[in-house]
């Protein structure tokens, strides 16, 4: 290791993107169709009109030898006019509790930099979870504190979260330990599937003002559910969204938080100048103004959902979870950990790309072609696995 690097990285992976999780590694042996079912991506492209028209204005509106609105001025209008269409509540969100990142990844790390770092705090994550949280705060050098949820539900382990909260106040004044500052919440949790309970929301409700919570809603045009309306009742919670889901911009890698405005003006403060790329500010506002026509593609996806669920349950071998967004969790129903890697790399082989990831596995939901062929080769993969 470099004499000049901090020791810890030694001990720290780097983030492995897909295809198919693993090694990374594309899938060599198929060759036949390959089916992406392992990121929650969207799998649909934008229609073609959409991109001829992003094409247009990239051609002509852009000037590449310019940088991009470092305010991200017109974007964040027209996603507080989205988020007051999408979550009703009066007074309606306003463009100063808006914050826009290159993608969620970078509010995250920002929203840690403004609240933990320089040993001012760590972070509390229920396993399993969206892994980037624990990711991002190690990377940062704060400690990360991981609870439990129930193998049968996920949720929660109330008493746990509780004591590890009171337990961290009582550390940091004998041990010279950051207390708690952060809670970080999935809603609908990834890679599980299921929405927050209300004994859940009810402990977040009670949690003290120095404490902020997180609550992430990538799938929220999913789901349904969202907390924005509570939002004015608690300055110490921020909403996290991203456009790489349903409105399917994966690539132009676009999030947003919608806080209080005291919070937002602090991520202002400690986020990149011109963080986000001209791109990807004109196709987040394009996709916007089309929403309508993007999101009707929902209702398709959740009936494919439903079809998938059903057809997995009917595999004796797999024990699967009821979802509120585009996947769904499964695991094996004997096989422990090392079987769902042979299922994981089996499949990899197979052409169809899943991830394995909080002790299951976890199937975006894709076209009906791939699910079909996705669910033929689960079939044909635990046949052979016995």
């Amino acid at each position: 290791m470099l004499p000049f690097l901090r020791s810890d990285l030694a001990y720290l992976s780097a983030y492995v993107p897909h295809p198919g999780g693993g090694d990374g590694s594309p899938v060599q042996a198929h060759t036949g169709a390959i089916d992406r079912l392992d990121s929650n991506e969207s799998p649909y492209d934008l229609p073609a009109d959409l991109k001829e028209k992003l094409g247009w204005q990239f051609q002509n509106e852009i000037e590449s030898n310019r940088y991009p609105d470092g305010r991200h001025a017109s974007l964040k209008d027209a996603i507080a006019q989205y988020v007051n269409e999408s979550a009703p509540v009066d007074p309606g969100i306003t463009t100063q509790q808006i914050s826009v990142g290159n993608g969620s990844d970078e509010l995250i790390r920002s929203l840690l930099i403004a609240t933990c770092l320089g040993n001012e705090g760590s972070i509390l994550v229920a396993t399993p979870t969206f892994s980037m949280y624990g990711i991002l705060a190690q990377t940062l050098g704060i400690p990360v504190v991981s609870i439990d949820r129930s193998d049968e539900t996920f949720e929660l382990d109330l008493d746990a979260a509780r004591s590890a909260i009171a337990d961290s106040e009582e550390t940091s004044q004998e041990q010279d330990i950051p207390p708690i500052r952060v809670v970080c919440m999935v809603h609908p949790n990834s890679p599980t599937g299921n929405t927050m309970t209300e004994a859940e929301l009810n402990w977040l409700r009670s949690l003290p003002a120095h404490i902020l919570v997180i609550i992430d809603e990538a799938y929220f045009e999913f789901s349904q559910t969202t907390v924005v309306a509570e939002l004015a009742q608690h300055s110490n919670w921020v909403v996290l969204r991203t456009f790489s889901k349903a409105f399917r911009l994966a690539s132009l890698r676009v999030g947003y938080a919608i806080a209080h405005p005291e919070l937002i003006a602090a991520l202002e403060k400690v986020r990149l100048p011109y963080n986000l790329p001209s791109f990807s500010q004109i196709g987040a506002l394009l996709v916007l103004q089309h929403r309508q026509a993007l999101l009707a593609s929902i209702p398709l996806l959740l009936q494919e959902r439903q079809t998938l669920t059903d057809a997995l349950v009917a595999m004796p071998e797999l024990r699967v979870w009821p979802s509120d967004a585009n996947f769904i969790y499964v695991r094996r129903q004997s096989g422990g950990d090392d079987g769902l890697e042979t299922l994981f790399l089996k499949m990899k082989a197979h052409g169809s790309l899943i991830r394995h990831t909080g002790g299951g596995i976890r199937l975006t939901v894709g076209t009906p072609e791939e699910n079909q062929r996705s669910l033929s080769r689960l079939r044909t993969v635990l046949a052979e696995l016995g």
